[in-house]
Parts: structure tokens; sequence; C-alpha cells
């Protein structure tokens, strides 16, 4: 089944989708990790949840490599596209670490305890494609069309207000609140 770059890019957004939730879930089933104030062990618990990506990342590095030998690619990659790609890498990875720094902070004392991923995922989410669009367009500035930079900016404009209202406005789950006990009638 040959797949197009519109089905690839959807299940990016389920992949990257779920990601945050399932991360921040790893974090908090590390030892300690609830526990406050919190032990050496639960401090470190978003490390040691970015350092299981890692692991993962690692695996699905080395798969990549056999599609590739079974696509009958050759492992030459050139100065300027290895170190452009590993340099993407560094930024993908950087995000990752401090997506579990975010998680973690936005779920400690005073914060969004398990529901963290609801306000962090979409500020990341939210604006990062409003980062690459503006990156994209400093990059290859002379590619780039200017009419509709009106456009472009109302977009972002509506971007961020989306971000701002799905992170704040999330539809979440919240306990019960325990109702007050009827003050006890004065006897006269």
């Amino acid at each position: 089944m040959k797949m197009n770059w519109l089905t690839y890019a959807l299940m990016t957004v389920f992949f990257w989708g779920v990601y945050g939730v399932i991360l921040h879930m790893g974090r908090g089933a590390m030892p300690d990790a609830a526990v406050r104030p919190p032990t050496v062990e639960g401090a470190n618990a978003g490390i040691k949840a970015f350092l299981m990506v890692c692991v993962a990342y690692a695996v699905i590095g080395v798969i990549a490599g056999f599609v590739l030998k079974g696509r009958g690619a050759t492992f030459t990659f050139g100065t300027s596209g290895f170190t452009i790609a590993f340099v993407a890498g560094i930024a993908g990875a950087a995000g990752a670490f401090t997506l579990v720094l975010a998680l973690g902070e936005a779920a400690g004392k005073g914060g969004f305890g398990a529901l963290a991923a609801t306000a962090v995922m979409p500020i990341v989410f939210g604006g990062a494609p409003v980062v690459n669009s503006l990156v994209s367009m400093a990059t290859h500035w002379r590619d780039s069309s200017f009419k509709s930079l009106p456009l472009f900016i109302v977009g972002v404009l509506l971007a961020v207000t989306g971000t701002v209202l799905v992170a704040k406005f999330a539809p979440v789950i919240t306990p019960h609140a325990v109702k007050p006990a009827a003050p006890a009638e004065a006897k006269h």
C-alpha cells in the first residue's frame, strides 16, 4: 500500500498528538514521581522518561537503517546533509527534553497534576507551526512571496488565539467539590 504525504502527515498528527499524554503518563509512573516534596528519584522522573524516548528513537533509527538497506540505498550522507540532519536531531531532542521538563513543572505543586499535558501540548503544537513558518520564510526568503503576508498574520493571530483557548478551556474531569456542612442553628 503506497501512502501519500497527507496520510503520513495525519499519522504524524496522531503520533505526536498522543506523544505528550503518554510521555506525561510515563513520567508519572516513574518511582516517587508523585511524592511531595519530591525525592531525588521523583524529581528526575521526567528525565528518566526522556531517556526512554531516546532509547525508542535508537530502536526506530535501527529500523530506519533496515528500511534504507531494503530500498537499496547506500549509507552515504555527504557532509552538509549529515551536519544539517544532525542539527535537526539536536533540535528535536532538545524539544523533547524541554517538553518533559515543561510537563513536570506543569504537573507540580499548584499546577495541573495528571492533566499537565492538557495545558502544555496545545502551546507546543499550536506554537510550533508558527515558528516553523517564520523560520522557513527566514531561511528561504528569496523564494517566498509576501503577497499573502496580511493573511499569514491573521493566521498567526488565529493560531495563537486557538492555542490559548484550547490550553485554557480544555474540558477536564475535576473531582466533585465537597459541600460544606450546613451551619448548626444556634440555640436560644
